[in-house]
């Protein structure tokens, strides 16, 4: 570490009131990384007359109502700063700090606080994050949120992945269904010839003629095998979304199931998104190897089955154990797939190394967003 090096981090260390003594300039990255740890840290300074905070924010009362101060993060905000900027391991310790030792407690005691944040993505996963220090009241409210966020994620995917996976348009049997990318507009003006209108030469419309779809039954097993830490948040969320929405297909057979250093069979809430990320745990170590051994125990017929881990592939144990496990499951005739993201972003931040190696071993490896998961399988089942 050079000097420039070694007072930027002494800097970060000792905050803001060492601006002066310790001059040097932050870039971008060390400029949000100073001001997530003040956001908790400050609170140091409480009861020690340096300066005033609001305990319910955290925000510093010298900040002048009106004024050009800098915005103040929110929790939600804030912990997603946090899992942002630093590792695994450190984000543990500053979330157990603003809980044991700072009492940011709000989120986790407070009913009414928390029912008044605006359920979004990022609430979700702060709540995903405390929920094993909610109880009574506040855990009702964070299952309440849990369930508005997921089912807003729902609504988004639910028509798109059906449509891609239930088959193609059925163009010699029509449907009541009026869904607009099934539309026959050949047999839409045919049926309203009739009704043409010669002085404003116009069609008037009465009875709009749609395709009905294919619905093909095939029998395949799916298995979602997700890296629950915390760096994987978003795409825990929406592996558990999608498979809900896989869950009520015809003849597929979804596993959904989650590990960090421990494998956790979610299989049996995959109808009910909101019960299996209540069930999950995020944070703690990674060992794929492990999760790729229970999930090759519950291959049946190997080529009707998908597998597909959803990790940043940052195995905290033997690489060459997993590559040995992956091998064997990619050999047995499993179509496996690496997903560095399912997210609706497909920001994928991953062990390049280790994705390589899966994919020397014919592992398909990819960062995509739900729809495009939707569409890759869609064209693996219809082979």
């Amino acid at each position: 570490m050079n000097d420039e090096e070694l007072l930027t981090r002494w800097r970060l260390v000792l905050g803001k009131f060492a601006e002066q003594q310790l001059s040097c300039n932050l870039s971008a990255r060390n400029q949000r990384i100073e001001k997530a740890l003040d956001f908790l840290y400050s609170r140091e300074y409480r009861g020690r007359g340096v300066r005033g905070e609001d305990d319910q924010t955290g925000r510093s009362k010298e900040k002048t109502p009106g004024s050009l101060d800098p915005s103040q993060l929110s929790v939600p905000a804030w912990l997603s700063e946090v899992r942002d900027l630093f590792p695994n391991d450190t984000c543990e310790i500053i979330e157990k700090h603003a809980l044991d030792r700072y009492g940011m407690t709000e989120l986790v005691t407070d009913p009414d606080v928390l029912a008044k944040m605006n359920p979004n993505l990022e609430l979700l996963k702060t709540v995903l994050t405390f929920k094993g220090s909610m109880q009574g009241e506040v855990l009702q409210v964070a299952r309440r949120i849990v369930r508005q966020v997921v089912e807003e994620i729902k609504r988004r995917l639910e028509s798109d992945v059906r449509r891609t996976l239930l088959g193609k348009i059925n163009r010699f049997q029509h449907s009541p269904l009026k869904v607009a990318q099934n539309l026959d507009w050949r047999d839409t003006i045919r049926k309203n010839l009739k009704h043409y209108d010669p002085e404003r030469k116009k069609l008037i419309v009465q009875n709009v003629r749609f395709f009905s779809r294919v619905e093909r039954r095939l029998p395949w097993d799916i298995i979602l095998c997700v890296d629950q830490s915390g760096s994987m948040a978003s795409s825990v969320i929406h592996s558990a979304v999608m498979a809900g929405i896989l869950a009520g297909l015809p003849a597929l057979n979804i596993s959904l199931v989650v590990f960090d250093t421990n494998v956790v069979d979610l299989s049996g809430f995959v109808d009910d998104p909101v019960e299996a990320l209540m069930s999950v745990q995020l944070g703690g170590g990674t060992d794929i190897a492990q999760a790729l051994g229970y999930c090759s125990r519950l291959v049946k017929t190997p080529h009707r089955t998908v597998l597909a881990l959803v990790s940043d592939f940052a195995e905290g144990g033997s690489v060459a154990h997993m590559l040995a496990i992956a091998k064997a499951i990619r050999e047995s005739g499993v179509t496996a797939i690496g997903l560095a993201s399912l997210d609706e972003g497909a920001n994928a931040f991953y062990d390049v190394q280790t994705g390589e190696r899966l994919a020397d071993l014919g592992w398909h490896i990819a960062a995509m967003t739900p729809r495009h998961f939707a569409h890759w399988l869609a064209g693996i089942i219809r082979k």
